[in-house]
């Protein structure tokens, strides 16, 4: 399978808009790229799934970005979730 992710939920906020969702890992997949459904982000928040880990998910963008595609770096079969704040 490797990288997947997906948007669970949304919220506009003035002309602002907030996306939240989960991406997942297998098969040793260290990320990959999340459709937050934003034109752009301008901020966005990674949470590691588990309750211990080695090390934190990082985005490997430089924001503001396209919300199309914001590429996120795991490590292997690193699960979680995310949280994406920009324009709508």
């Amino acid at each position: 399978m490797g990288f997947a992710a997906s948007r669970t939920g949304e919220e506009i906020v003035g002309n602002r808009r907030i996306t939240w969702g989960t991406f997942t890992n297998d098969g040793g997949s260290t990320g990959g790229d999340i459709d937050t459904g934003l034109h752009y982000v301008d901020r966005m928040t990674l949470t590691a799934g588990a309750a211990i880990h080695a090390d934190s998910p990082a985005i490997n963008e430089t924001l503001p970005c396209l919300g199309s595609a914001v590429t996120i770096v795991t490590s292997a079969n690193g699960c979680g979730f995310w949280e994406a704040k920009g324009d709508c």
